[in-house]
């Protein structure tokens, strides 16, 4: 198959992923899964390691499904699109860990410090998402390639459109916030937005040494440790700074 003359997997499972998208998503939502998915294609031409190319195609193409009405639940939007394209996976033949790259690729989509060091689905997939949002990388897509595959896909005031998508997540699901990209559109945007802390419950999870109250556990030193382990003649640096 070939799209804006870029030659793409043409199977079942593409076709499907294709449909899904276009019937879940807002037009420009749509539009911008389709270039993300174009550009990761001619970004993992020049890759180290190439991406399976049908993998990768149902990653991007159903990234954002966790910003649409039809699939938004009460994770962060990355894990709910994650949760679907999953779901969209079984009884199709794919293996377990098939299925978990997709999910890692879609889940990872906003983590570039993660996605980067993943399998190369997950990095392309976030390679392409950058390209399209941001304009990193932009540079290594020819130009007669972008103008195809604008034209073919129009952005249809993305910029726009993904504000109000974030917004809304804000307001529907503000606890969902605290440690992703959501959170910069809360405090830009919707008024009386008060950014989440950490919760208790996901504290406990990540340090399940911890003891309510205590000072030491994994990756908490207490106050006679940090003393400890600064160099002889260092004295405490003054309050407010970085420690």
């Amino acid at each position: 198959m070939v799209i804006a003359g870029i030659k793409v997997p043409d199977t079942v499972l593409v076709r499907d992923a294709i449909d899904l998208s276009r019937s879940a998503s807002e037009p420009f939502l749509f539009n911008h899964a389709m270039r993300t998915w174009l550009f990761g294609v001619l970004l993992s031409e020049s890759a180290e390691r190439a991406p399976d190319a049908e993998l990768l195609a149902v990653a991007t193409i159903l990234h954002d499904l966790g910003l649409t009405d039809r699939y938004t639940a009460e994770n962060r939007f990355e894990v709910d699109g994650a949760n679907a394209a999953r779901s969209f996976l079984k009884g199709r033949g794919i293996s377990t860990q098939q299925m978990q790259v997709v999910w890692d690729a879609i889940a990872l989509h906003t983590t570039r410090s993660i996605a980067l060091h993943k399998e190369p689905e997950v990095a392309m997939t976030h390679s392409g998402i950058t390209v399209d949002v941001l304009g990193a990388g932009l540079d290594r897509i020819p130009q007669d390639k972008q103008g195809a595959i604008l034209a073919e896909f129009p952005r249809l005031a993305l910029k726009n459109g993904f504000k109000d998508c974030l917004c809304n997540i804000v307001r529907r699901k503000p606890a969902t916030t605290f440690d992703n990209i959501v959170r910069d559109f809360g405090v830009r945007y919707v008024e009386g937005y008060t950014s989440p802390t950490l919760p208790m419950s996901s504290r406990m999870h990540h340090f399940p040494n911890r003891r309510p109250g205590s000072g030491s556990s994994l990756g908490v030193l207490s106050a006679s440790a940090r003393k400890s382990l600064r160099p002889r003649g260092q004295k405490r640096p003054a309050k407010g700074l970085v420690q």
